[in-house]
Order: C-alpha cells, then structure tokens, then sequence
C-alpha cells in the first residue's frame, strides 16, 4: 500500500532514507500527543537507538526505514506531528490537519507525559477523533505513557493510564524514552506486527470476494430419472 502525494501538507520535509530496490511491505504509522510529552525523542530512539533530551519546535516530520519484522523487511514511514492538542490559534486549520493524518495513517501511538495531566486529558479526544475517520475496531491505536522515569513528578499513575485503555479498548503502556530502548522498540514493534495483521486480512478478504462461486454439480441421479420419466409413455 502506498501512502498520499508526499507534498500534502502535513506530510512536512520526508527524510526518505529507505533503500531503492523492488517493493517491500509498508507500514504507515502516526504519532500523536499533547505538545512537550516526547515524541520526536520516542521516534528517534526507536530509529537510532540514541536519546536526544533537545528538540527543536515540532514541525511534524515524515520517517521512512526499513524494519525488520518477523524475518521480513518491511518499509515503515512515522508520521510525527506537532502538539495539536494544545494548539488554539486556529482550532479548524489543527483539526483538518489531525483529519488528514488520521486518514493517511493504519497504526497509531497516543502518546502523553506522566508528569503531565493535561496531556493525559487530551488522549480520548485524539482517540475518539481517530475512530470517527477509523470506525473499523481493527485500526490499531496504543496508548504510550512516556517519561516513567521522572517519578518524582508523576501527575498521571499507572492506574489511570490502565483506566483508560480499557475504557477505550486499547492497549496501553508506560515507557521511559530516556532510560532504554528496550520498551520503545516494543510498542513500535508490536505496532508494526498489528497494522502488518490487518494488511493480510485486508488481503484475504480480497482473495475471498474476487473467487466466482463454483457451481453445484448437477444431480446426475436426478436427470436421469426426469429423462426417462420423458421418454417414457404416459400411461392412462
């Protein structure tokens, strides 16, 4: 599957950096949250392995690696995206944008700051946003608590987070980007296995819908007996 025009708005500078070479498997997710809870750093580690604490204003950004999945090379392109839930200036033009993304996107990360409340406020809104443009329960979406290192400010307990994620039917969990990559890798990787999962099923129903049903064999039994009930005279 192949994503939109790569000069859509809010597909903004793509760093192509998958290999030429035939067509692989892609996988297109979206990382969305509150402005400061980390995701650049959490697609950045996950990419790199390394941990960058310092970014730069998020413009939104478009990632494109090869990822090994399962034996498989698959090409998958991030979608990271600025802090649209927090944003005021012009609330139409940040949920055009949201809705743009959200359509383009098959996976998705909902990703909030422990030591920040209003970020975990401003999850089942995205959540229930991505639902209106993914009714279909199958379009995985994750919820991430990130910074579980910084405990001495927690706002948002593991509980709540749990809370949450079976409210909405999601999977959830509580990372630390800056400590390991062990758990970032984790969430992509699972992310990446579940968008892969609906790629095949997607397939199959394909397959199944294009198969011209096989007529029934006549019954020959059955013919047999009509002919020669017609053959035969009618007796007075």
């Amino acid at each position: 599957m192949r994503g939109p025009n790569m000069s859509q708005p809010f597909l903004l500078a793509p760093i192509a950096e998958c290999a030429p070479g035939p067509p692989r498997a892609e996988l297109r997710l979206a990382v969305l949250g509150a402005r400061g809870v980390g995701k650049s750093a959490l697609i950045v580690r996950f990419l790199t392995k390394r941990f960058i604490g310092d970014y730069e204003p998020n413009a939104g950004k478009l990632y494109c690696r090869l990822v090994h999945l399962e034996g498989e090379q698959v090409a998958v392109q991030i979608q990271d995206t600025p802090g649209c839930a927090q944003v005021q200036e012009d609330p139409v033009q940040v949920l055009d944008a949201l809705s743009r993304c959200a359509r383009w996107a098959e996976g998705f990360l909902l990703v909030y700051s422990i030591t920040d409340y209003s970020s975990y406020e401003s999850i089942r809104p995205l959540y229930q946003h991505i639902r209106k443009v993914h009714p279909d329960t199958r379009t995985p979406i994750i919820i991430v608590g990130n910074k579980a290192d910084l405990l001495h400010a927690r706002q948002v307990q593991t509980k709540d987070g749990l809370q949450l994620a079976n409210e909405l039917g999601s999977l959830f969990l509580e990372i630390s980007t800056s400590e390991n990559s062990h758990g970032v890798c984790d969430v992509f990787q699972y992310l990446c296995k579940e968008v892969s999962k609906m790629h095949h099923g997607s397939s199959a129903d394909k397959r199944r819908s294009s198969i011209i049903p096989r007529p029934k064999s006549p019954n020959m039994q059955d013919l047999k007996r009509r002919f020669k009930q017609a053959l035969s005279p009618k007796v007075k």
